[in-house]
């Protein structure tokens, strides 16, 4: 039997800021890995390569070569989920029995979803 928890918060406006901050985070290593994945794997296709396709632990080497001084004050663990998920989302892009299948799409700040 699976059972799910739900967990409510009620955050003060320190707790928000800091929430707002890490989503905007997460958002932004999403974006980065995406723009960077979808370059890797332009350049395997066209040269036609497979040891350069891209997978989670170039990408997020990648990026965390690539860390600006700004980001070593949040989490990590923002990137490496971030990282994590768009493999996941990489993964389902070729498997068209998904019910949304589709490329992985850049993630907007103004989605009503965060």
């Amino acid at each position: 039997m699976i059972r799910t928890q739900k967990v409510r918060l009620y955050p003060n406006r320190t707790m928000k800021k800091v929430l707002d901050d890490l989503c905007d985070y997460r958002r932004y290593c999403w974006n980065q890995g995406l723009a960077l994945w979808n370059d890797m794997y332009d350049a395997s296709l066209i040269l036609e390569d497979k040891e350069l396709l891209p997978n989670e632990r170039k990408v997020r080497d990648e990026l965390v070569a690539d860390k600006a001084d700004w980001q070593y004050q949040l989490s990590a663990r923002c990137l490496q989920l971030a990282v994590s998920d768009l493999g996941k989302a990489w993964k389902n892009f070729f498997n068209k029995a998904q019910p949304d299948w589709g490329k992985p799409q850049f993630k907007s700040k103004k989605a009503p979803r965060q």
